[in-house]
């Protein structure tokens, strides 16, 4: 008998509208941007976004790193299994992301700030890379109280998966550790995403306080390495740093996974109840059918949620992954395919295996 899985997954990240547009080195250079990285909007970056779109051939997409992992994630479970919640202003953007969000069959549940725009994100794509300017806006205005209301509530104890960006922790680290307690004390499965190496540069004290809850972690290799820097593991072996990662200290019984990708390289895979490290292969894409990266982190968190909460072996899951991100990269921003969207394993898709 299928298991019932309306409403088991529900992800806290910052709703924004991505502004896209494909750049060059000279409007990083200008705003002090690095080519590959995510960091929040200061003053000195506020002109960027009308630069954006009145000198360039800007696109707006709906984005937000946990609302696109939990669209796709929504198109490859039952209807109904997967819920965001945000906040957003009371304005036309709010209406694009919710818009977005309903094609792909996701419920949203947002906190609505009638005093503050919704939150939007430059997103400069030179080449192959991806440079991220958040303007959190109405976004960074999330309260613990809304989740709170009983009617909300019921949200989390429906729920058997939690997804959170580290993105979050800027914004209300009280959800975050409510949804993380609850998540222990029910027996249910806490996934968090580090998101950007600023996250552990600069909020390490909340990020230590919640890796104890933490039963799947994702990041990307710079975000793994700013873990490990931040945690003076002294050592920029991804391989090592995922399994320090994954050995950290437990709240409960339940053994911690974590997951780094890197790209078109490899993806590594350490747990805390074995000293095996697990080293996936990336088929990539070729280049000329790349539209840009934005998006493909969130795919392969999309569809290794998916397949986890489907019962699937690890394997299958970061096949599943790799499958989606590959996908992603082939269009335009954060989008997914036109049509059904269904993983088909290879039947061969295997790790190498190291002990560390």
């Amino acid at each position: 008998m299928a298991q019932d899985l309306r409403g088991a997954l529900v992800g806290f990240c910052n709703p924004l509208l991505d502004i896209s547009a494909v750049v060059g080195d000279d409007l990083l250079e200008q705003y002090k941007l690095k080519a590959n990285d995510a960091i929040l909007a200061s003053p000195e970056h506020l002109p960027l976004f009308p630069t954006l779109i009145d000198s360039y051939d800007a696109k707006f997409l709906p984005g937000g790193a946990g609302q696109n992992a939990l669209r796709g994630a929504q198109l490859l479970l039952p209807a109904d299994s997967a819920v965001f919640v945000g906040a957003v202003g009371e304005d036309e953007n709010a209406q694009r992301l919710k818009g977005a969000a309903d094609k792909a069959g996701l419920r949203t549940n947002y906190m609505v700030n009638k005093d503050k725009p919704t939150g939007t994100c430059a997103l400069l794509i030179t080449g192959p890379n991806r440079s991220m300017v958040a303007n959190l806006s109405a976004a960074e205005t999330y309260q613990f109280s809304h989740i709170a209301e009983p009617s909300n509530w019921k949200l989390i104890e429906q729920a058997k998966v939690f997804y959170i960006t580290g993105f979050f922790f800027t914004v209300s680290p009280e959800t975050i550790d409510a949804v993380a307690k609850h998540a222990l004390e029910n027996g249910k499965t806490f996934t968090m995403n580090i998101s950007a190496p600023f996250v552990p540069q600069f909020y390490k004290p909340a990020v230590e306080q919640t890796l104890p809850y933490v039963n799947i972690l994702f990041g990307n290799e710079t975000e793994a390495a700013a873990l490990a820097a931040a945690f003076d593991f002294g050592t920029d072996d991804i391989k090592v740093i995922a399994k320090r990662v994954a050995d950290l200290p437990r709240a409960g019984d339940k053994p911690r996974m974590v997951v780094f990708t890197q790209g078109a390289l490899s993806t590594v895979v350490a747990t805390s109840d074995s000293d095996d490290v697990r080293v996936y292969a990336v088929s990539p894409v070729p280049s000329d059918e790349i539209g840009d990266t934005n998006g493909a982190g969130d795919a392969f968190v999309a569809a290794f949620l998916a397949q986890h909460m489907l019962g699937q072996p690890v394997d299958l899951c970061v096949e599943a992954g790799h499958w989606l991100g590959a996908e992603v990269v082939r269009l335009i921003g954060p989008n997914y395919p036109e049509g059904e969207l269904k993983f088909v394993s290879s039947g061969s898709f295997a790790p190498s295996v190291e002990k560390l």
